[in-house]
């Protein structure tokens, strides 16, 4: 759903260049990589693999997965890494197929697995990244798709840091019958999903060959911008006189804003250039509509600084 956009400054921008127009070389160093994450090596792993690929020094990617897990890894290269943190926080959807250890009733199943929806608690478990103790993680949606015997296919909408590994077993003691996760795909996380320039490590390969060649059609599809990465947050687009206080430090004042999304009081805000690049992200201290009203006040706490000025 479009978010309402109010213009407090209607401005052209000059400064900044869109995202489309950006270099290959300039992509190389300052994009991501919608990668779908093979079988059998770690997350890390997979970034490694990738900076060798494309003869980078970093990548990052955003959220780990398990070995034995598959799908959307959004890999940031060179100075895009930065954004990886923030992905990190980002909903996240997978496709998993659970076993149940005995024969289950499906009216009982779906009556269980809507009992799981909304806020839960969970115990992450003893092979984990973080701390072992019990916390609340948020599942949005909940879908059953298809029962066959004692497996049983399903979609998960989740807050991240949902151990669905974890989801599967808790759901097997509801059902009295047990249950262990047997197979998982990530379909989403956050903006980057299975139908959006979805990669293998092989066609990257590929694609960097036919660039040393000379044809970079190829690898310009396979790097996405890194405006992707911020495309599920408000927005707040800036006047070019303020862009140079911004990237030297400056918070956001409502004086420099020229147009904003509806966003709330302590959200996460993409600070955008008028030509549609990032120039940072930082926490709202008021809402879009508090802000529109006002001339005077602070509007945004920077976070991070992605743009680099002179």
């Amino acid at each position: 759903m479009a978010r309402q956009i109010f213009i407090k400054k209607k401005m052209e921008g000059e400064l900044g260049s869109s995202p489309e127009e950006r270099s290959i070389k300039e992509s190389i160093n300052y994009g991501i990589i919608n990668l779908d994450k093979p079988k059998g090596p770690t997350s890390h792993q997979v970034s490694d693999y990738v900076k060798k690929i494309l003869n980078i020094s970093k990548a990052g990617h955003s959220g780990t997965l398990d070995p034995q897990v598959t799908g959307v890894q959004p890999v940031a290269l060179g100075k895009a890494t930065r954004i990886a943190q923030f992905l990190l926080t980002a909903p996240k959807e997978y496709i998993c197929v659970m076993h149940v250890h005995s024969e289950i009733d499906k009216d009982k199943l779906n009556e269980t697995v809507a009992k799981f929806v909304g806020k839960i608690k969970q115990l992450p478990p003893i092979k984990s990244a973080v701390k072992r103790e019990e916390r609340v993680r948020e599942i949005y949606d909940f879908e059953i798709i298809e029962v066959e015997d004692k497996d049983v296919l399903f979609r998960v909408r989740c807050q991240a840091g949902t151990y669905v590994r974890k989801l599967c077993h808790d759901l097997g003691l509801a059902l009295g019958t047990g249950a262990h996760m047997a197979e998982l795909r990530r379909t989403q996380a956050g903006p980057f999903t299975e139908k959006d320039n979805l990669i293998t490590l092989q066609d990257l390969a590929d694609a960097y060959h036919y660039h040393t060649e000379g044809n970079s059609t190829f690898l310009s599809h396979c790097i996405q911008p890194i405006e992707k990465a911020v495309s599920h947050l408000p927005k707040c687009w800036i006047l070019d006189t303020t862009i140079l206080s911004l990237t030297h430090g400056r918070d956001l004042a409502i004086p420099g804003i020229s147009k904003l999304e509806n966003f709330k009081k302590g959200e996460v805000v993409a600070v955008m250039t008028l030509k549609g690049e990032l120039v940072a992200l930082g926490e709202a201290v008021m809402s879009a509509v508090e802000i529109n009203m006002q001339e005077k006040g602070l509007a945004i706490v920077i976070s991070k600084v992605f743009m680099v000025t002179q």
